[in-house]
């Protein structure tokens, strides 16, 4: 798999981009990359890349999120060393950005550092079995709202497309349809197709196997 410096997943509410992002955060660590995880994500106070803290760090996965993260405690406000991300080239940096577009203005400040770098992967995160973005003209909707909102195009497409546990190789199959059609319309690649650990050593080495997946499902 190549790398970027810099990957940041970006998607809509439960689209699983906290998820993918500690995941690629502890792949990258496994290939003995120096790693640091970037929690953007100043919008949904309840699943966080703070709730995997004790796995990054036992993984040697440095971890920077909101002061308040997981606690009750509603202050919106990210810490100045989340600059190190887009600053420090010598670190690779994994950022999980806030779903929609009023989570993505966050990134706006941190955009102008991560053009002039140019050694960087925005993934669009899709469930196509979510409310509002169950198509590829849905899904082309909010990322364009997210692109609009953080000034910073996406490069890539992550298909995420789940139904938790009940996730079986036709959903994946299924879900292809609509994932051609939105690679079409935004005229961006797939990247990465994601399932969980077992269903992905199933499919093969065309799929990201996560972990943790089970934990950060958010079906509402």
């Amino acid at each position: 798999m190549e790398h970027k410096r810099l990957t940041l997943f970006a998607g809509h509410y439960g689209s699983g981009k906290t998820n993918i992002a500690v995941n690629y955060a502890l792949r990258l660590a496994e290939e003995g990359k120096p790693v640091c995880v970037g929690d953007l994500d100043i919008v949904n106070p309840y699943f966080r890349t703070k709730d995997s803290a004790a796995v990054l760090e036992a993984a040697g996965v440095e971890l920077i999120s909101p002061q308040f993260a997981n606690s009750n405690v509603d202050l919106p406000a990210l810490p100045a060393e989340t600059y190190r991300l887009v600053q420090d080239h010598s670190t690779y940096g994994v950022m999980d950005i806030g779903g929609d577009d009023r989570g993505a203005y966050a990134l706006g400040r941190y955009v102008p550092y991560i053009k002039e770098e140019n050694d960087y992967r925005m993934a669009f995160v899709v469930n196509f079995l979510r409310p509002l973005t169950t198509t590829a003209q849905e899904a082309l909707e909010v990322m364009r709202e997210i692109e609009a909102a953080c000034g910073l195009p996406f490069t890539c497409i992550v298909n995420n497309t789940n139904l938790g546990n009940e996730t079986t190789r036709d959903i994946l199959d299924s879900s292809k349809a609509q994932l051609d059609e939105l690679c079409r319309l935004s005229g961006l690649p797939l990247w990465l197709t994601t399932a969980e650990e077992k269903l992905a050593a199933q499919m093969g080495q065309s799929v990201f196997g996560l972990k943790l997946q089970e934990k950060y499902f958010d079906i509402k």
